[in-house]
């Protein structure tokens, strides 16, 4: 059966998800605009490359649209969505970082950091991180994840999140100090 444009995008997503799951295509073309920008923002966060985001992205809702029929709970939309994305960007930098772990990066990108916009240097600063580490800051702070849940999504041990989340964060401060508010010296 065929929806009208306007009846699905005034649909809530559990009924949205229950249209995908019968094979509905246009339900589903509903859930990914109403998701994308978030799942490619995730994916950008973790890659630090905006093409790369968008391939990742895409592939999670390829994903997605393969495996609807195994969401029974249309309210869980979200986290299992991103579940499937953080999955996708685990199993792409395994495959594809044959400097997994070094937690260098190289020259050509520190030439061209734009001190202008706090968001470009935190985006740098991020893809200069192990994947491992990155992964960790990106759920922890932009997702606003625990540990623990973190723990659970990466199938990595608690006390190796907590090592994670710490050292990153103390080199993203040591890198954007230039943004810390200078403390008022007392008179």
């Amino acid at each position: 059966m065929r929806y009208t444009s306007d009846f699905l995008a005034k649909s809530p997503e559990s009924v949205l998800v229950g249209l995908s799951r019968t094979g509905n295509r246009d339900a589903f073309a509903e859930l990914m605009a109403r998701r994308q920008a978030w799942i490619r923002n995730l994916m950008r966060r973790c890659s630090g490359d905006c093409v790369l985001a968008d391939d990742l992205s895409q592939q999670v809702f390829m994903q997605a649209w393969r495996s609807i029929r195994q969401l029974h709970d249309a309210d869980r939309l979200g986290p299992w969505l991103k579940r499937m994305a953080i999955n996708m960007w685990l199993q792409h930098s395994r495959r594809n970082d044959p400097l997994r772990g070094a937690g260098e990066h190289d020259d050509a990108d520190s030439q061209h950091k734009d001190t202008t916009s706090v968001a470009v240097d935190l985006d740098r600063s991020l893809a200069t991180l192990a994947p491992d580490v990155r992964l960790c800051i990106v759920l922890s702070y932009h997702e606003r994840m625990t540990h623990r849940e973190i723990a659970e999504f990466t199938r990595q041990p608690l006390g190796t999140i907590k090592s994670h989340i710490r050292r990153g964060t103390k080199k993203l401060q040591e890198e954007l100090a230039a943004y810390a508010e200078p403390l008022e010296e007392a008179e």
